[in-house]
């Protein structure tokens, strides 16, 4: 149940950051599950706090891997297109 869980709150977080960046009609349901969860990585390492990867699930672990997820967007968007947009 609790791979079930992650996987929807992944893409979730995923959708939400692909929305705050504007690449939403690029990805599909599988990429933003994708995002969502590379970025929950990525949130919860450099702001050393919680992720929805560590199992618990509360506002501030959603927010620590949205930040995350846009992160990872930002990222892919300058080495796509060289701007972050």
């Amino acid at each position: 149940m609790g791979l079930i869980i992650w996987l929807v709150i992944g893409g979730v977080v995923g959708w939400l950051a692909s929305i705050i960046m504007r690449t939403d009609g690029q990805q599909g349901i599988f990429l933003n599950i994708i995002v969502g969860i590379v970025g929950a990585a990525i949130g919860g390492f450099l702001l050393g706090r919680g992720d929805i990867n560590d199992g618990a699930i509360n506002i501030t672990t959603i927010l620590v891997s949205l930040l995350g997820a846009v992160i990872l967007l930002a990222i892919v968007n300058l080495v796509r297109r060289g701007s972050v947009r």
